[in-house]
């Protein structure tokens, strides 16, 4: 992983950020049949070993997963091996060895930009991509030394709270909203990196 993911798992933006995909792409109204998930069914738990990297609970209450070792390099070839699977065995587990698999709730006073991500996600609209476009404004700025971590989520919120409501009616009205974000970011960024300097 990179700085800026190494970051948003830190932060918990990255499951933040998750929850929004996995609702955009199960979500509410989702096609003829009218399945769906809404906010209030997407769960996130803290997973210490970080083995367990999906997990699908079907209507007869089984639950069915996919387990490996945490290496990038598996889901990569998913991504380039589509439709089909590779059969080079990134992430194989020794069972004899794995020991338990926990999991938890999340602290959200601790992590409160998985909050934030739930919020802008509720809002909807454009909401998403001016928390996405405020995070990578403040993680950046973190990773400057700009700022400290806990003020992360400060300026995300700072942000969103400015969020102008707007709609997300095709591409160019998203790619303006990321613009819009970076911008309203910034400046907020300047009241806490006054406070840091």
């Amino acid at each position: 992983m990179g700085p800026k993911i190494t970051i948003d798992s830190s932060t918990l933006m990255n499951k933040g950020l998750e929850v929004i995909e996995a609702h955009e792409l199960f979500g509410v109204p989702a096609g003829e049949a009218g399945y769906g998930i809404g906010f209030d069914e997407i769960d996130v738990v803290v997973h210490p070993q970080s083995i367990v990297h999906s997990m699908v609970e079907f209507t007869d209450a089984s639950t069915i997963a996919q387990l490996s070792t945490p290496d990038m390099r598996l889901p990569i070839g998913y991504a380039l091996a589509w439709p089909d699977r590779i059969t080079t065995p990134f992430g194989r587990i020794d069972w004899s060895t794995l020991g338990r698999l926990d999991f938890e709730p999340p602290d959200l006073e601790a992590f409160p930009c998985l909050t934030l991500a739930y919020a802008a996600g509720r809002t909807g609209g454009t909401a998403p991509a001016w928390i996405s476009a405020a995070n990578e404004v403040a993680v950046e700025a973190f990773l400057q030394g700009q700022i400290a971590w806990r003020d992360i989520a400060a300026v995300i919120a700072a942000t969103l709270d400015r969020h102008d409501g707007a709609p997300a009616t095709d591409a160019p009205s998203v790619i303006e909203a990321d613009a819009q974000a970076r911008r309203v970011a910034a400046e907020e960024l300047n009241r806490f990196a006054a406070v840091v300097s």
